[in-house]
């Protein structure tokens, strides 16, 4: 019985065919409350005061929370714990006397019906006295910049910095210098179902039960439980389904943490749900990042050195750290012989920042393929060449990055080759030719891409009961990746049962007692590695109470399907509810044994797992019009030994197809006043399905020596190398009428715009 490998179709899903899933929005609870906020229209102001007395009048409102109120009883949210020692954020889940972007939350309204609470939401009367607001990170470093917190000596979060070999040497031996200043946009993550919370206090227990659309329910549940004061178990955290989350659904959202405080103080059910309007203001932005790299390279395209300078901003209230991510991959998948990279984060009067898909290494990536384009285009020679001969070899590894990153495992070259030759890549560039004369404008995209993924520990139990069916309790918290699937296809093989004798069970911090979560590619590496383990435990002690009951060594003791037999004599055969029930027996197993048949499993890999890709992409850009049509996608990803390719498969799609948005269409845009311009999706474009192609996909598998199943993890890929992928390929269309850079998104306008400035250069007199 082998189901790790195959290609199973999702065991979750049928709720959702069905339409029986729970999302947040569809928790109601006896006597709730309905929690509406008041957001700052300004991006930075003081608030002077805040009337209440018409919002109290509408009929159904029951209670209205502000800053100033809740700080007199509620402990301030925790810290990041990247801030330098000398910096605080003290913020509470309502503005105290300062709001710092636009949708800063000042007051909550609790009534018994929404409707209500929308009513007196807009009935609050604030006085803001505005302040100089900051939109610009470069302007926010300056000295004379106004501080979005008067204790603070600038608007500085962080600053990382690091330095391998001799970088003036590099450039004093180049034979070429390629410059680029790019730009990663800021982005949102258009997932289908907004966030959420919802939270009851058990009047008998005086258990707080909150309902979260998150990522990290332990974490939240250790934030909520700081805050109020209390201890841990008197919290618990329960994840419903979750209609996408992609990182922006991670850490710990202020209007969770108020929303189980109301809950606590108030004795009353309380569900809040954002609009969309609401989360394209306060949910946190992704990338927003200013990048400056300047390289040396040998004429032959050999890359020498490595100069990068990254400026993230962070919005308000922040102190994520990917833009070190970027740093840290700032080498990517190539040998750098000398390096240097400073990475500042810097506070602005915007949203804050947070993590998205990739968290850092889509701008690594980005960075890096934009820079390996622009060398060939400086050297004349071929994109592909240039990255083959500076790709790492197998040799190579494990290698230490010149920033200190420790990659695991990899066939660069390999994976390289697989997706020229899968692509057609010589082909391709003769039909270019053929279409330029015809005065076409195609264009061949490449990039390579490394991630640093699988960070932290997990835990999972692997419980079978006495009539030998099992459950599976993992830390992980899935959001539409499969992660059941997975989790029973892992446990399944090892104890050789069928998948619907296996249950798994995540996202509720009752029943699991400790756990970290979903993100940065870890489900499957981290998370099922966890299961793995204590499944092979429960198969251990098993086959001892099977040794017993058919009278033989342990030793001679083998799985087979359904049960456990004796090795070389097939009749002497035993169930594994035979054995489960023994497991549970009143005097306990026969023999030695310990009475029960589980097992918890703490895992914690030796190191990061580092999965690598080549993604190559066909465009053609329509002249007059600016249009770019995406006409083939091909991605050849090496994500260590693949689980399941089916899911494997899904997880490419969905994440291309984000990486496409980016690429073309979404930017989350700012006024010079910090007024945010995208505020719908009529403002906010987003990739539909006949923008994205069929995406073909393949794998090259170098299993990862530093967790048992030797996984890497697919989930980011898309999102991290279809960016530069595209733009590349654009820019390669654009190439003969001499256009060499854009920015993200290349929307038709912009191509367009470059289209028409490039023929005005061109019919203009020498």
């Amino acid at each position: 019985m082998v189901y790790v490998g195959q290609r199973i179709r999702r065991l979750e899903d049928e709720r959702f065919l069905r339409g029986t899933a729970t999302f947040l929005d569809d928790i109601t609870l006896p006597g709730m409350l309905h929690l509406v906020l008041v957001r700052s229209p300004y991006p930075h102001a003081r608030i002077r005061a805040i009337q209440q007395a018409d919002a109290l009048r509408v009929p159904g409102v029951v209670h209205i929370e502000t800053g100033q109120t809740l700080a007199s009883w509620l402990q301030p949210l925790p810290e990041p714990g990247d801030l330098p020692p000398d910096r605080r954020f003290r913020r509470y889940p309502l503005a105290v006397d300062r709001v710092r972007f636009v949708g800063d939350a000042v007051a909550a309204i609790l009534a018994e019906t929404t409707a209500a609470a929308v009513d007196a939401a807009e009935r609050v009367s604030v006085d803001y006295e505005p302040l100089p607001a900051l939109t610009d990170p470069e302007q926010a470093c300056q000295p004379d910049a106004p501080r979005l917190f008067e204790d603070w000596p600038d608007n500085v979060a962080f600053m990382w910095e690091r330095t391998h070999g001799d970088i003036d040497a590099a450039f004093a031996q180049a034979d070429q210098v390629v410059s680029l200043t790019l730009r990663n946009q800021r982005i949102y993550a258009a997932f289908m179902e907004p966030r959420g919370a919802a939270a009851t206090v058990d009047p008998l227990t005086q258990e707080l039960t909150v309902w979260a659309s998150s990522q990290v329910p332990h974490t939240l549940r250790g934030a909520i439980a700081a805050t109020l004061g209390i201890p841990e178990y008197q919290v618990r955290v329960i994840l419903p389904d979750i209609g996408g989350a992609f990182g922006s659904k991670g850490g710990v959202y202020p209007e969770y943490v108020l929303v189980a405080a109301l809950a606590w103080k108030l004795r009353r059910p309380i569900k809040w749900v954002e609009t969309r309007s609401e989360s394209l203001l306060a949910t946190n932005h992704a990338r927003d990042q200013h990048q400056r790299v300047r390289a040396a390279f040998r004429r032959d395209g050999t890359l020498l050195g490595l100069d990068i300078e990254l400026l993230a901003d962070l919005g308000a209230y922040n102190a994520s750290t990917t833009v070190v991510r970027t740093a840290l991959l700032s080498a990517g998948p190539y040998r750098v012989p000398a390096h240097h990279v400073r990475a500042l984060g810097v506070l602005t009067n915007k949203t804050p920042l947070g993590a998205y898909r990739g968290a850092g290494r889509p701008e690594a990536a980005y960075l890096l393929e934009r820079l390996m384009d622009a060398a060939a285009a400086a050297l004349d020679l071929d994109p592909a060449l240039v990255r083959q001969r500076n790709l790492l070899r197998p040799s190579d590894f494990p290698y230490r990055s010149p920033t200190g990153a420790e990659y695991d495992s990899g066939d660069y070259p390999r994976v390289f080759q697989e997706a020229l030759e899968r692509f057609g890549y010589e082909h391709a560039r003769a039909l270019q030719r053929e279409a330029r004369q015809r005065g076409e404008l195609l264009g061949i995209g490449i990039a390579c891409y490394c991630e640093f993924a699988g960070p932290g520990w997990e835990t999972a139990t692997v419980r079978v009961h006495p009539d030998g069916s099992v459950t599976v309790l993992s830390g992980l918290a899935p959001s539409g990746q499969g992660h059941w699937t997975m989790l029973a296809q892992v446990v399944g093989d090892v104890l050789h049962l069928p998948l619907e004798r296996i249950r798994v069970r995540t996202g509720d911090t009752a029943a699991i007692p400790q756990g970290i979560g979903t993100f940065g590619s870890r489900s499957t590496a981290v998370g099922g590695s966890a299961a793995y383990l204590a499944a092979q435990t429960v198969r251990q002690k098993a086959q001892r109470i099977a040794a017993t009951l058919l009278e033989a060594s342990p030793e001679d003791i083998e799985l087979v399907e359904g049960g456990f037999a004796v090795r070389g004599t097939p009749d002497r055969v035993v169930s594994w509810q035979a054995v489960a029930r023994a497991a549970y027996r009143f005097d306990g197993p026969p023999g030695e044994a310990e009475a029960g048949l589980e097992a918890t499993q703490f895992f914690i890999p030796a190191g990061r797992t580092v999965p690598f890709g080549v993604h190559l992409a066909l465009v053609r850009v329509e002249p007059e019009t600016g249009e770019v049509q995406l006409l083939r996608y091909l991605a050849v990803d090496d994500c260590g030994r693949v689980i399941n390719p089916l899911l494997a498969e899904g997880q490419l799609h969905g994440a291309v197809a984000q990486g496409l948005g980016q690429a073309l269409y979404e930017a989350i845009i700012y006024s010079e006043s910090g007024q945010p311009l995208t505020q719908t999706f009529l403002d906010y474009g987003v990739p539909r399905a006949a923008h994205v192609p069929v995406i073909d996909t393949a794998h090259v598998e170098t299993p990862s020596p530093v967790n048992p199943l030797g996984a890497k993890g697919i989930g980011e890929a898309g999102t991290t190398a279809a960016p530069p992928a595209l733009v590349n390929a654009v820019l390669d269309a654009l190439r003969p009428l001499g256009v060499q850079h854009l920015d993200m998104p290349l929307t038709p306008e912009r191509v367009w715009r470059a289209i028409q400035a490039a023929r005005h250069r061109i019919t203009q007199p020498v």
